[in-house]
C-alpha cells in the first residue's frame, strides 16, 4: 500500500498557499518539475486530485481544502517533535523561527537581532513580518515558533506573556509645534490617517479617536507608518504612531511628535507561541532579550517626542 511523506505534506502545504507551482517550488528550495512529481504521488496515495491546475494559478479542490487542516496538524507535531528532540539532546536553541507585525518589525528588530546574536553563536534565525491574523495562522500550524503582537490575542491554543506597554503619540505637521494637543473624539473630526485594514494598531487607533466609521476622511490610509507620517510631512493630516517609532520616524519628514495627555492611548506588547511547544523555556529566554531590546527602543523614543 502507498504512503505519503512529510515532505509531499509539506509541498501540498505551499502549494496550497502560493498558488502558483513556481511560487511554492521556491519557496520549499526544489524544482518546479520535482514538486509536480511529488504533488502526482501525493495524489495517486489518496487517489483523488488535490488541485486544479490552471494556466496561470493553482487552485485547492474541495477534497484538497478538507484534508488541508489536518496536513497542517500533522505537520506542525512534527514541527514540535522536531523541537523536542532537539531540546531534549541539550543543544538548546539552534533554531528559531520568529514572527512580528510591522508595526513593531522596523523599529525593534535592530536592537533585538544583535542581542540574539550574541548570546546564541551559530543560531539558525528566520523572521517573518507579516499582518496579526497571518501571524496566528503561522504560528497554530507550526510555520513560526513564535510572534511578537499587540496583546491581547486570547486564542486558547497559544500562550501569551505580557512584554511592555507603549504609548502612542500624536503626528502632525512640524508648522503645529506648539499648539494644543487634541485628545480622543476631538481627533476624530480632523484629517486622520489610518493604516489600511488589517493592522491592529488601525482598529487601535479608531478605538481612541472613537470614531463611529473605520473609513479615514478622503480616503487617505496608508501600507506603513512611514507612509502615514510622510503624508502627514506634506500637511495632508494627522496621525498616531506607536512610542518605539519615534526614534525612526520622527527624522524622516518635517513634522512635530507629541504626548497626550492623561490617559494615554497605549498597547501591550508580548510574545505568543504555542501551548504545546516543548520550547517554552527557550522563547522565555527569547522573551527576556525582546524586553531589552524595548528598553533600547524607548530610551532613543523619549529624546525624539515633545512632552
Amino acid at each position: 500500500m502507498k504512503t505519503f511523506t512529510l515532505k509531499q505534506l509539506r509541498y501540498f502545504d505551499a502549494l496550497a498557499r502560493h498558488g502558483h507551482f513556481g511560487q511554492a517550488a521556491a519557496a520549499c528550495a526544489i524544482s518546479q518539475p520535482a514538486l509536480s512529481v511529488q504533488i502526482r504521488e501525493l495524489e495517486d496515495t489518496f487517489g483523488a486530485a488535490l488541485v486544479e491546475r490552471g494556466a496561470r494559478a493553482v487552485r485547492v479542490t474541495a477534497f484538497g481544502a478538507d484534508l488541508l487542516p489536518r496536513v497542517r496538524a500533522i505537520l506542525s507535531a512534527a514541527e514540535d517533535l522536531h523541537d523536542q528532540a532537539r531540546t531534549g539532546s541539550g543543544q538548546g536553541l539552534t533554531r528559531l523561527r520568529l514572527g512580528v507585525i510591522p508595526t513593531i518589525a522596523p523599529y525593534l528588530l535592530p536592537q533585538l537581532l544583535p542581542l540574539l546574536t550574541a548570546a546564541r553563536p551559530g543560531l539558525d534565525l528566520h523572521m517573518r513580518e507579516t499582518l496579526t491574523p497571518r501571524l496566528l495562522q503561522e504560528l497554530g500550524e507550526g510555520a513560526i515558533d513564535a510572534a511578537i503582537v499587540a496583546l491581547p490575542i486570547s486564542e486558547p491554543a497559544f500562550r501569551e506573556l505580557p512584554l511592555f506597554d507603549e504609548d502612542f503619540l500624536l503626528v502632525r505637521p512640524g508648522a503645529e509645534a506648539g499648539q494644543p494637543v487634541p485628545h480622543g473624539a476631538a481627533l476624530a473630526k480632523m484629517r486622520l490617517l489610518l493604516l489600511e485594514e488589517g493592522h491592529c494598531f488601525r482598529d487601535q487607533a479608531i478605538s481612541f479617536c472613537n470614531l463611529k466609521t473605520p473609513v479615514p476622511k478622503d480616503g487617505l490610509d496608508g501600507s506603513s507608518l512611514t507612509t502615514l507620517v510622510q503624508l502627514v510631512g506634506a500637511g495632508l493630516g494627522l496621525t498616531l504612531i506607536p512610542e518605539m517609532a519615534v526614534a525612526v520616524e520622527g527624522r524622516a519628514a518635517p513634522v512635530d511628535i507629541v504626548r497626550f495627555a492623561e490617559p494615554r492611548p497605549s498597547r501591550t506588547i508580548g510574545m505568543i507561541w504555542r501551548k504545546t511547544t516543548p520550547m517554552e523555556g527557550e522563547l522565555q529566554e527569547v522573551a527576556s532579550f525582546v524586553q531589552r531590546a524595548a528598553g533600547q527602543s524607548e530610551r532613543a523614543a523619549s529624546t525624539s517626542a515633545s512632552a
